[in-house]
């Protein structure tokens, strides 16, 4: 055994690493070299705004947080500065709140799988604990927090971790069962409600309740409905207390000027305008896949989505996956998660992209079909 492995915490050594969707697929396979990738599976809006850069601060050290990005954030949240920290994304966030309210070796995290990894991920980073309750994925796919199981978790955790929309379901969790988990845990823990994808259901944000419950944090990022996941940047929203907690774990210098910069532009007028506009294509194109999946003989059920990507089922996932890999067409295989074998996701790209993805999927089952594969007895959807 190498100096490295005897020397590191043994739970790292034997930790699989978070599978971004680059990492999975990284751009220097040799394979893939002649085809031109579309990425439909790190749920990435599929073209930037445009936006432009100055290089008159690289020289300096930027501010700690650039007042010129919180005061954007702040106009657009409708929140006070003090209540929110940029972040190095939203993944930073998760870091800071379990680095802060966790101690290493005794306190516990809570996840409602299937929910975004990184949650767990982070936890075992820092060496906290990782209790599980899943969610209750109902036949209609609309989901529910099991609220009697997270009952009897009051007190043996730190912080609680909600996504809604949740990743990778894409529905969102319903507001009256968010505050019984606030009332619950108002005492014993913090509530992360990770709003990732929040802009393409803005009605439902929870950003207003930050001045009711003391125990409450919102993760918010420009990743998504931004089309900037490129820049790394992300929100923590919480009360003053909190957000001066954080502050005081995160690193010197977190938001780099250029970051800074463009965040801003994103956020001004004319960028929130286009983000807005972005949002109601999305919407518009998530529509027409949802309709379009429902009507395929080989999906059997298709996941109520309020974010930018669709979520589906199929016996038949492998051969679905793999047609679309052949021909450079990424989307994401989500069978390894809790009570959703077989599901595969389509994060929502350009309407050429999926007009593409459509046509090689009915390829697919042109040769399905050729291939008897939908016999009438392996044919159950």
């Amino acid at each position: 055994m190498s100096l490295a492995k005897k020397l590191a915490r043994q739970e790292i050594v034997t930790m699989t690493p978070y599978q971004s969707a680059r990492r999975l697929f990284s751009s220097n396979n040799a394979n893939q070299e002649a085809i031109q990738k579309i990425w439909l599976n790190a749920n990435e809006a599929s073209g930037p705004g445009i936006y432009q850069l100055s290089s008159d601060c690289l020289n300096r050290y930027p501010d700690f947080q650039p007042d010129n990005l919180l005061t954007a954030y702040s106009n657009y949240s409708q929140l006070a500065k003090e209540n929110i920290l940029a972040t190095r994304g939203a993944d930073e966030g998760i870091e800071l709140i379990i680095r802060t309210f966790c101690k290493a070796y005794q306190d516990n995290i809570l996840i409602c799988p299937p929910t975004y990894g990184m949650y767990a991920i982070s936890a075992e980073n820092h060496g906290a604990g990782i209790i599980e309750v899943p969610l209750i994925i109902n036949p209609n796919t609309d989901i529910d927090l099991d609220i009697n199981a997270l009952a009897a978790q009051v007190g043996k955790v730190k912080v609680v971790f909600l996504c809604s929309p949740n990743n990778p379901t894409g529905s969102l969790l319903k507001a009256a069962q968010i505050r019984q988990v606030l009332d619950l845990f108002k005492d014993s823990a913090m509530v992360v409600v990770d709003e990732a994808y929040i802009e393409f259901c803005p009605e439902n944000s929870v950003s207003s309740w930050l001045l009711h419950y003391d125990n409450l944090i919102i993760l918010r990022t420009l990743s998504k409905a931004f089309a900037l996941a490129g820049l790394r940047c992300g929100f923590t929203l919480a009360s003053s207390e909190v957000i001066t907690l954080l502050s005081k774990v995160i690193a010197p210098y977190p938001i780099a000027a250029p970051i800074a910069e463009l965040a801003s532009q994103a956020l001004s007028e004319k960028g929130i305008a286009q983000m807005q506009i972005r949002v109601q294509e999305t919407r518009i194109l998530r529509q027409k896949l949802t309709t379009w999946l429902q009507a395929q003989p080989w999906c059997q059920q298709v996941f109520q989505s309020d974010a930018n990507f669709v979520l589906f089922k199929s016996q038949y996932k492998d051969k679905l996956f793999n047609s679309l890999k052949s021909q450079g067409i990424l989307i994401r295989d989500q069978s390894k998660q809790a009570q959703l074998s077989h599901c595969l996701r389509i994060s929502i790209g350009s309407e050429r992209e999926l007009a593409l993805l459509k046509k090689i999927l009915d390829k697919s089952l042109q040769k399905m079909i050729s291939g008897h594969l939908f016999s009438t007895t392996e044919n159950t959807l």
